[in-house]
Order: C-alpha cells, then structure tokens, then sequence
C-alpha cells in the first residue's frame, strides 16, 4: 500500500520518549512504523493512540541489533508505505554498576543492542532514506555528566555519537540530515527503574528549570529536525534544560 505521505520508522517507538515522538510526528501527518522489540501490547498501544487521533501506523517487532530483523523492517516498511523518510533510532537498554562489578555478560548485550543496533539501523537507513529525509539517533547526556554507574551505557553513546557525526559527512551530496538528540533525565518508567525518592529529588533539581524532561519536550526536537531544520546536520543536540 504505496503513499503520498512522508514516512517514519522508530525504533524502540512502543513506550516512553519513543511512543512520544511516534506520536508527534504522526501529529505532523507522518504514516508511523513502530518498531518494538517484544512488547507488542504497548506497540499495539501506540499505533490505537495514532489510529483514533486519525493518524497512520503500523507496528514491527525486531530486534535492532540483528541485521535480519532490521531489514525486515525497512522492508516491511517499504511494502506498506512505499518508502522511508525519517528513522528515528530510539531503541536501547541502560542497566547501571561501578565498572568493577559490571558484568561482562551485561556489558556484552548493552554493546549489542545500544552500539552494535545504532551501526545496524543506520546501515539500513543509509541504504534506504529518501532525498530530503534525516536519519536522527537518541544518544544522553549521560556521557556529559559522567554520572557514576553509567559507563556501559555511557560508552555505547559515545559510540553512538561517534557514528552520527561521521555518517553525516558520509552523505555528502544525499540531502539527507543525521543528527543526535542526546536527552538529559526524562520522566520515564526506565528512569525511574531502581531509583530511590532521594536520588529522584536530586537529579530532578539540577537543571536550571528545576524539573525533569517530558517525552513531549525532547519529541518537539525531533519533529524539527524531521522537518524543517534542513540546515542543521552533522550535530549533538543536548535537550536537558540547561543542566550542563
């Protein structure tokens, strides 16, 4: 089912700031694939949120560190809509531990998924964006604050930025944006995940505004970069309200 509609693929779109940009940018009259991968209840949930604002969206489970699945997606993608304009890689795990009790087991399937997933997603978006389209990866300000216990996670973003940065300048001449949104503390289920009130309260006071990130402020950010910020490419933009 071919259409005349811009196109977006978001990875790790069924919940949190994932659901929230699937939900924006179908707001902007993007046909929305809603990439999961196993959760397809809350994706279901996502796409019905779409749906009955008289939106478009469909939802495809797949694992974003296997290359099969993800080309699964693109292609199911192209299938239904005929095409892809704007892929928002969303999708990531971030479990916490002082580097001396890591687990390397852990720290093997953070790799996978967060930085293994990035090249894979990106390989297939290189391949498969159309002219005028943004490639838009979710790194974090955690690298920045250098916050004890992240460095697994921290790592992998670094990697991630890495990627963009070098990517965008791979496709000169493509008229396609790659960018990095990298959020500080969102109001999420993952962030809240094994945090006491007290941990809570501390990181909530750091920024200036003195409040946590929404999903809505950090998806305001990427509906301008899959629109209308043509002339911004190759960059880290920092969405923590100030906090560093």
């Amino acid at each position: 089912m071919a259409t005349s509609q811009r196109v977006a693929i978001v990875t790790g779109g069924s919940r949190g700031m994932g659901r929230a940009f699937s939900i924006r940018l179908a707001a902007d009259g993007y046909a929305i694939v809603v990439n999961y991968a196993g959760n397809t209840a809350e994706a279901n949930a996502t796409v019905d949120m779409i749906t009955s604002a008289g939106g478009t969206a469909i939802a495809v489970q797949g694992d974003v560190s296997n290359e099969d699945a993800v080309a699964a997606l693109f292609d199911t993608t192209e299938r239904e809509f005929g095409g892809v304009d704007v892929v928002v890689h969303a999708a990531g795990i971030m479990p916490t531990s002082p580097l001396a009790e890591f687990d390397l087991e852990m720290l093997d399937r953070v790799l996978r998924i967060n930085l293994r997933g990035t090249f894979i997603v990106d390989q297939q978006a290189v391949r498969r964006v159309r002219p005028g389209g943004a490639i838009i990866n979710i790194s974090s300000s955690i690298a920045k604050f250098a916050r004890p216990g992240y460095s697994a996670y921290a790592a992998t973003k670094g990697g991630m930025e890495a990627i963009t940065l070098i990517l965008a300048r791979e496709l000169r001449g493509r008229d396609v944006t790659v960018n990095v949104v990298a959020p500080g503390p969102v109001a999420t289920e993952l962030f809240f995940q094994g945090k006491s009130e007290e941990v809570v309260a501390r990181i909530t006071a750091e920024p200036p505004m003195e409040r946590l990130g929404t999903p809505t402020d950090v998806a305001e950010i990427i509906s301008f970069l899959a629109g209308p910020a043509r002339w911004i490419n190759g960059q880290v933009l920092y969405a923590n309200g100030g906090a560093i």
